[in-house]
């Protein structure tokens, strides 16, 4: 069942799928996926039952940080094919009843981006206003931020006598949101990729446009809402768009900004809150702590009930910077499979709008490498410097082996041949070993496969109103092995039922319909929960 996307708001009732174009399919044999790759499994995508596809950057760029480093808007990175790959696909998947959804920078672009080459040549020259710049000495940086990837935000340039502003990497300098002249170059880039047919855009860390960097402000800035209604006023015309804002910031009062109907800004948020509860209180992902389950519902409820009628939300638990989750949440040895299906039938349950991550339909799972072998920067600056300050190497590897994005960047496992199908030369990261019985081909021929149950959860959503308007009611808030929620309206309702753990776990406090589930990950029912158990209930 396809959707008629000529309705508002369609997207409440889709299921978009994350693409990772370096990772996904590569025809070309250089052992990167390319844009014809993904042209030739568009097929397999509508048989999952997707109605778009979030494209992971694919603009022209020198890559420092994976393509989140724009140097022209409006070209596509070599490597990846050309423009005219790039309209097949547009034309390709929309045969299909698939929009692809266009993974866009707006808060900083490439140092190699003709705007910031122009802006080095003079203070005078009309781009230099393009980019946050402050006078100083070269000795001493105007405040004492510091940029995610390391060292100050703030780099200087000797021959301006001035340091500009990079929140990110030094190659990365942040745009000037404040000039009405940036503003306009970069609304007309978006309608220029409207004109080509794109059917919304994944706007990255949005919420950090609206910087004061002498307040120390990087993100929810003064002047944020006002840019955002701009843009869409200027750029998001046509109401079937769909707009996806990444704000790590976001808190669920400021997601009724974003994605209100009043505020005219977004559609949807991606906000992250519930990432970060397997870690340590006060320390950074890498400082691993268990999963507390009431924390997890705590979070997801206050989301569910905080947004109902007021916002919108985004649905993950993967994507190409976070671990694969059946090896986070779940138990990717004996209970892979069941525990793979359980986590989809808790995410797809929700209210908002689910992401499938590449291979998370097939269950992929971490890879643990050398620490030689892992190609993210990120990864070696962690064992660099935790290493220097006295870690235990063994201890560090842990952390990597646990939360590296190169688990989720490994290639696509399509099948257990050679390089798992996705390339015939080398591929540019290892392909996991275990290609050779967790593959496309392999979950294809098996109707009992992760593939199938998530072609199952897609096509409940679309049939059944409860997912998209259902109030959602929490039950067993403190239980520490099952998560177990309702939805209602006036006419539908669901229950779900989820066992967190390998131990079975009681049934008996739980009011359960008569009736057969509409899914479950076991065949048969039982009186009580088997090990990562799951059913959803619809009646």
């Amino acid at each position: 069942m396809k959707l008629d996307k000529t309705k508002k708001d369609w997207w409440q009732s889709a299921v978009f799928y994350q693409i990772y174009p370096k990772s996904f399919q590569d025809t070309d044999g250089d052992g990167i996926g390319d844009l014809p790759g993904i042209i030739s499994r568009l097929d397999y995508l509508n048989k999952l039952g997707i109605d778009g596809i979030w494209l992971s950057p694919v603009c022209q760029s020198p890559q420092v940080d994976n393509g989140y480093d724009i140097s022209d808007y409006q070209a596509i990175y070599p490597v990846f094919g050309t423009m005219e790959d790039m309209e097949r696909l547009i034309h390709e998947a929309k045969k299909r009843n698939i929009s692809i959804i266009l993974d866009l920078v707006l808060n900083h672009c490439s140092d190699q981006h003709p705007w910031f080459l122009e802006a080095l040549k003079s203070r005078d020259n009309p781009y230099h206003d393009y980019f946050v710049w402050r006078d100083g000495d070269g000795v001493t940086p105007p405040n004492d931020m510091m940029a995610c990837f390391g060292g100050s935000m703030w780099t200087y340039v000797p021959h301006l006598g001035q340091y500009y502003f990079h929140h990110f990497a030094a190659q990365q300098p942040d745009l000037n949101w404040e000039n009405p002249k940036l503003r306009r170059e970069l609304y007309d880039m978006i309608r220029f990729w409207v004109g080509k047919g794109v059917g919304g855009f994944r706007l990255d860390v949005i919420d950090q446009i609206a910087k004061v960097p002498e307040e120390k402000i990087t993100a929810n800035g003064p002047r944020l809402h006002e840019f955002l209604q701009e843009l869409s006023k200027e750029a998001f015309c046509e109401e079937g768009l769909v707009t996806v804002g990444e704000a790590w910031g976001a808190n669920v009062e400021r997601a009724k900004l974003f994605s209100s109907r009043d505020c005219k800004e977004l559609s949807m948020v991606f906000q992250f809150q519930h990432i970060g509860l397997d870690q340590q209180p006060g320390g950074e992902k890498w400082d691993l702590a268990p999963l507390y389950l009431p924390d997890l519902k705590k979070c997801l409820e206050s989301w569910q009930t905080g947004l109902e009628h007021e916002g919108w939300n985004s649905l993950f638990m993967n994507n190409h910077d976070l671990p694969r989750v059946v090896s986070r949440w779940g138990n990717d040895g004996a209970f892979r499979v069941e525990s793979a299906k359980m986590l989809a039938t808790m995410l797809h349950g929700l209210q908002s709008t689910p992401y499938i991550y590449q291979g998370e339909e097939i269950g992929m799972t971490n890879i643990r490498l050398p620490l030689e072998d892992y190609v993210d920067l990120e990864i070696h600056n962690l064992y660099r410097d935790r290493v220097a300050a006295g870690y235990n190497p063994a201890s560090v590897m842990e952390s990597i082996y646990a939360r590296g994005r190169d688990n989720g960047r490994t290639p696509m496992q399509w099948t257990a041949g050679e390089n798992a199908g996705f390339t015939t030369g080398k591929a540019w990261l290892p392909v996991n070993e275990n290609h050779t019985s967790i593959n496309v081909e392999a979950a294809l021929e098996d109707p009992d496969s992760i593939f199938y149950y998530y072609q199952k959860l897609i096509a409940l959503r679309k049939q059944h109103a409860v997912f998209r308007e259902g109030c959602f009611t929490l039950l067993l808030p403190e239980d520490e092995q099952r998560f177990v929620y309702r939805r209602d309206t006036e006419n539908e309702h669901m229950l779900v039922i989820c066992n967190f753990k390998e131990e079975p776990a009681p049934l008996d406090d739980i009011e359960i319909p008569a009736t057969e589930p509409a899914l479950s990950n076991y065949s048969e029912l039982s009186d009580y929960l088997r090990p990562y158990e799951a059913r959803m209930y619809i009646f």
